[in-house]
């Protein structure tokens, strides 16, 4: 496929190399020259990279000490 270099020195990746590797919006490119040949790897986001953030909304101290509760109920009653 041909493309173009735009004014600012972009490169369009056609839509069916896109989806053919999974490239999304904000992929990171690892970028080389080899022999007069630009050489553009993807690269994968670290699994803690790709969790960043995912949960900041959770509140999981909260759920954990109302789970651990339920059992402490759980097993008074068991006893009584």
């Amino acid at each position: 496929m041909l493309v173009k270099l735009s004014s600012k020195g972009q490169l369009v990746i056609p839509k069916p190399i896109r989806e053919a590797l999974g490239l999304r919006r904000g992929t990171r490119f690892h970028v080389q020259v080899d022999r007069g040949r630009i050489i553009l790897e993807p690269q994968t986001a670290s699994p803690a990279d790709a969790l960043y953030g995912k949960y900041a909304d959770a509140d999981f101290l909260t759920e954990l000490e109302e789970e651990h509760q339920q059992e402490i109920r759980d097993e008074a009653a068991l006893r009584a």
